[in-house]
């Protein structure tokens, strides 16, 4: 049946995955990738140290090949490379690293493995991450030792799709350190997030377009300046939207006081001498 057909691939996939991972261990391998092409099978190695896998003039793939052909029955297996391009967000590659590094030191630098290891996940560009070590850490007795970093998901379909979650074993002299890596990559589209659509009269005021725009500003009119003794008349610009400007009255020049009074005397003088003329006449 179809059924087993699929069922018969999907096993065939997930042996050759732990043999290549068996087989190039401390290698930087990521994950495994089976293709079926009409000239054969391909297989697709993801690595983040490539230049191991292919080894001195193809001698490491070439002998890869033949084991695949050989144990697990593959016509004409093909064997590609593709290098991961951020190894520090594959939970598999930083699971393997930080075994090895447990191997290398001991068990007495645990802590500062893990607190090392997610600052450079989280530097990396990752949204969450979250590292846990179970095992006689540091003396006899089993516990389990935590270390968490930025936001991560822990239920929903986010968390089932999302988070890359991997768990290796690291082998001590005390006994097998079991790694349990969960790294959540940033660029994820959550459920509960709110995107805000602006409307098309706010973006026409962040352009400029629309009604209340800025009018910009009125050339400034140049004024003449009157002569002395001659009505002085003030200009008014025209408003905007009215085609004739507004028209003002001349204004009155005022008289000074020094001149009001010496018309006043003169006056008075002129009144003094006619009323002694009329008097000597009387005589």
């Amino acid at each position: 049946m179809i059924e087993r057909e699929f069922v018969e691939q999907k096993k065939k996939e997930f042996q050759i995955q732990e043999f290549v991972s068996e087989t190039l261990k401390n290698a930087g391998h990521s994950h495994t990738k089976l293709q079926r092409t009409p000239l054969g099978e391909k297989v697709i190695i993801y690595t983040s140290r490539p230049g191991l896998i292919v080894g001195r003039k193809g001698q490491t793939i070439s002998k890869l090949t033949e084991v695949l052909k050989k144990k697990f029955g593959l016509e004409n297996p093909q064997v590609e490379i593709a290098e991961v391009s951020n190894p520090n967000l594959d939970s598999r590659i930083v699971a393997e690293r930080i075994a090895a590094e447990l191997e290398r030191f001991g068990a007495n630098r645990f802590k500062g493995i893990m607190h090392k290891t997610s600052e450079d996940v989280l530097a990396a560009g990752a949204m969450g991450v979250e590292i846990r070590l179970s095992g006689k850490l540091p003396g006899a007795r089993a516990k389990s030792w935590r270390v968490a970093g930025g936001y991560l998901r822990k239920c929903g379909d986010a968390a089932m799709a999302c988070v890359n979650k991997t768990i290796f074993t690291a082998q001590l002299k005390p006994g097998i350190i079991g790694i349990q890596v969960r790294i959540m990559p940033s660029g994820i589209s959550m459920p509960d997030e709110m995107k805000f659509i602006e409307s098309e009269e706010t973006a026409k005021e962040d352009t400029g377009t629309g009604a209340d725009a800025a009018v910009p500003p009125a050339t400034p009119e140049k004024t003449e300046v009157a002569p002395e003794g001659a009505t002085a008349t003030v200009a008014v610009a025209a408003e905007p939207g009215k085609d004739e400007p507004l028209k003002t009255k001349p204004k009155r020049k005022r008289a000074s006081a020094q001149k009001v009074k010496s018309v006043k005397e003169e006056e008075s003088a002129e009144s003094k001498v006619n009323i002694e003329n009329e008097s000597s006449e009387g005589t």
